[in-house]
């Protein structure tokens, strides 16, 4: 396990770290997840090994500290990010980021462009969310003040996500918890999606195949970025249909003209 400092106050990061060639790959996981539950599979799939992999935390989540005193916004998320892999000596990194942490990555890559060569988001937010009471993920609890979230809300999150997600979502700082979703639901200004699309290193995104169309896809395709949909899988793509994941991560990543 590594680790570096990312804020004034002291506060680590740590992630569980791959010795292989460069450039490196670094798997940023999503809200209430951990890198190396999530991909350490994919890590070391045939198609994917090889490479330096850094199998990363963000702030508030997994084996990095839980400040009470962040904000978690998402640019305070990639700001902490790009700390880390200053201090782990990565530059032009390639991103292999689910969800919350695709949002993250795409933050990064726009505000540290030096930092990211490549970028694959996993079922990612590219937009604003609505905030909505009951339900699962950062809507249900960025619906919680995080007053409620902290004196109960999340009793009722634990048993609405189920065990598999609350492995990892324990982990996770409760109010760091609460104030990314929150600020997941927000977006950005730009949005996500803008972001996105202004960015010029290869894109890829993976989503389930049976979502149906991705909204906005001909303009992600447009702008240059593939949109990949992923058989047999819900939205945790890697661990519902790995070799299938591994394929399409390994020909988003080829050089031009080896896909």
């Amino acid at each position: 396990m590594r680790n570096a400092v990312v804020t004034t106050e002291g506060d680590r990061i740590r992630w569980v770290e791959l010795p292989g060639q460069e450039p490196s790959r670094v798997y940023v996981h999503g809200l209430g997840a951990s890198s190396p539950a999530y991909f350490a599979e994919i890590a070391v799939h045939p198609l994917l090994v090889g490479r330096r992999s850094l199998l990363i935390d963000l702030l508030g989540h997994g084996i990095s500290d839980r400040p009470t005193d962040f904000d978690y916004t998402l640019e305070a998320h990639s700001d902490a990010l790009a700390e880390a892999l200053t201090s782990a000596g990565v530059t032009g990194a390639e991103l292999i980021a689910h969800s919350m942490g695709g949002s993250v990555s795409i933050v990064l890559a726009a505000r540290h462009p030096h930092l990211v060569s490549r970028l694959v988001l996993v079922d990612a937010n590219l937009d604003p969310i609505p905030r909505t009471p009951g339900s699962d993920g950062s809507s249900g609890i960025a619906a919680y003040s995080e007053q409620e979230f902290l004196a109960g809300g999340w009793e009722e999150v634990r048993d609405r996500v189920g065990p598999h997600w609350w492995s990892t979502m324990r982990l996770a700082g409760r109010e760091a918890l609460h104030r990314s979703a929150v600020n997941l639901t927000r977006g950005t200004v730009p949005t996500m999606r803008e972001l996105l699309l202004n960015l010029t290193i290869p894109r890829a995104y993976l989503l389930p195949e049976d979502d149906g169309p991705l909204p906005g896809a001909d303009a992600l395709v447009e702008a240059g970025a593939a949109v990949i949909p992923i058989p047999n899988c819900g939205h945790n793509i890697m661990l519902d249909n790995p070799d299938g994941f591994a394929r399409a991560t390994a020909a988003a990543l080829a050089p031009r003209g080896q896909a």
